[in-house]
C-alpha cells in the first residue's frame, strides 16, 4: 500500500512451517530479527525508481520491542527521509496487531538495473 510517492506499507505473515524457525529457537520459535530488517529493507525498496536495484548499504539504528512468533502478521511501515545521490535514507517500523515490534533507520543503495 503506497501513500504518496515516500512511503508505503507492506504485510509479512509469520508461518510456523518457516525453514529457520526450526533451529531459531528449538521449542521456542522466534522470527529472527536480521529477518525483519530485511523485510524493513525490502519494504523500502519498493520506493526506489522501477528497473533499479537496491541494496542495504547501512543499519543506521535497530530497536527490537517484542519477540515475533509464527502466527503473527507484520506490518511493514518505510518512509524515505532522504536522498543523498544514490543512498535513500529510509525511517521503518514494523507492527503485529499494532504494537511496536521493530523500528529503525536504514540506508539503501540504488543502481539502474539496464536488464530490468
Amino acid at each position: 500500500e503506497f501513500s504518496g510517492e515516500n512511503s508505503v506499507v507492506a504485510l509479512k505473515n509469520v508461518t510456523a512451517d518457516e525453514p529457520f524457525l526450526a533451529g531459531h529457537f528449538p521449542g521456542n520459535p522466534v522470527f529472527p530479527g536480521v529477518f525483519i530488517i530485511e523485510a524493513m529493507a525490502q519494504t523500502a525498496g519498493l520506493l526506489l525508481p522501477p528497473g533499479s536495484m537496491a541494496f542495504l548499504a547501512q543499519v543506521r539504528e535497530a530497536r527490537f520491542r517484542r519477540p515475533v512468533v509464527p502466527g503473527d502478521q507484520l506490518r511493514l511501515f518505510a518512509r524515505r527521509q532522504a536522498r543523498l545521490g544514490d543512498i535513500h535514507r529510509f525511517a521503518v517500523r514494523a507492527t503485529v496487531e499494532g504494537d511496536l515490534v521493530a523500528e529503525g533507520e536504514l540506508d539503501l543503495a540504488c543502481r539502474w538495473n539496464p536488464s530490468g
